[in-house]
């Protein structure tokens, strides 16, 4: 008889917390639902788009060794190959009904590309504020950090950009499914229109040189990975990968300005291990000159730890 009872309440109790998770879950579906539906009334801000061939030049290095664009949006820029993610996962592409479908833009003037139509101000928009042209969110596009580019270099790069030779490849649109909604409401990089402060004044152009100053400016795409401070944080599209702290209290703690440049330029650490591309992008930051990855040196050696 007190098993009966027993067994009796513990079917009440479990079914109503099943209950309260089930409504939960409703509840942040629309909430997702209502922040991937939001649209951004945002004044885009002009940049000059320069057509010089030593502008276009920079953009290129831009785009390749400092945005590294070319992790998500391939080699070519021109989007994934679908069937090639399909067996060797790539960086943030996802078609999961589930979660839902998560596909970086080709960025060329081919067929399903976005150098087709978009004006200069849609560059604007979606790399400094992660909205697209229907006025809504960017999904996983780390505008939060690409948004503190100078206005020369966003010019430059968006002049790069206009030059890509075209490639046909039709990907179709992102989307998030009932999984992805119910993420957004608590993972903000999936919605990063949702992180920026879009009325924020611009900060003035970082004098470029050997300096902590600049270093902190072209390490900011660092923190897409590292975290706040670079102090450790999970790898976006990868929730299983570390990105370690990258302060002095980590491992770089004990490493040479030398060291640290020669495992970027080789992929190699100082203690021999391999840094895996798919997670850490080496062999795009290689392209860096001698002197951006000092300044990111002196930059990483001037902040507290953590």
């Amino acid at each position: 008889e007190s098993l009966r009872r027993f067994l009796k309440w513990f079917g009440i109790i479990a079914g109503g917390l099943l209950g309260v998770f089930i409504v939960l879950l409703v509840v942040l579906f629309f909430v997702g639902s209502r922040k991937v539906d939001r649209t951004y009334d945002v004044q885009i801000a002009s940049v000059a788009v320069p057509t010089d061939a030593a502008s276009i030049a920079r953009g290129k290095h831009y785009v390749e060794a400092i945005g590294v664009c070319q992790v998500c949006h391939g080699q070519d820029l021109a989007g994934p190959v679908v069937d090639d993610c399909k067996n060797d996962p790539c960086t943030g592409f996802s078609n999961d009904p589930i979660f839902g479908k998560l596909m970086p833009n080709n960025l060329t003037s081919g067929r399903g590309g976005t150098g087709s139509v978009f004006t200069d101000a849609d560059y604007v928009r979606a790399i400094r504020h992660g909205i697209g042209r229907d006025n809504k969110s960017l999904l996983i596009m780390p505008s939060e950090q690409y948004n503190k580019i100078s206005d020369e270099d966003l010019g430059a790069m968006i002049a790069y950009l206009k030059t890509l030779d075209p490639v046909d490849n039709e990907l179709g649109e992102s989307n998030l499914g009932p999984l992805g909604r119910v993420i957004a409401v608590i993972a903000g990089g999936l919605l990063p229109a949702s992180q920026i402060d879009h009325s924020a004044a611009r900060a003035p152009s970082p004098v470029v040189g050997v300096s902590v100053e600049y270093g902190g400016y072209l390490a900011e795409v660092c923190t897409i990975c590292h975290g706040d401070g670079l102090t450790e944080s999970k790898v976006p599209g990868n929730e299983r990968v570390d990105a370690p702290n990258i302060t002095l209290d980590g491992p770089l703690g004990d490493w040479t300005k030398s060291q640290f440049i020669n495992t970027i330029r080789s992929g190699i650490t100082p203690q021999g291990d391999l840094l895996d591309p798919r997670f850490m992008p080496w062999n795009r930051f290689t392209r860096m000159t001698d002197d951006e990855l000092d300044a990111i040196g002196l930059y990483i050696q001037s902040l507290p730890g953590g």
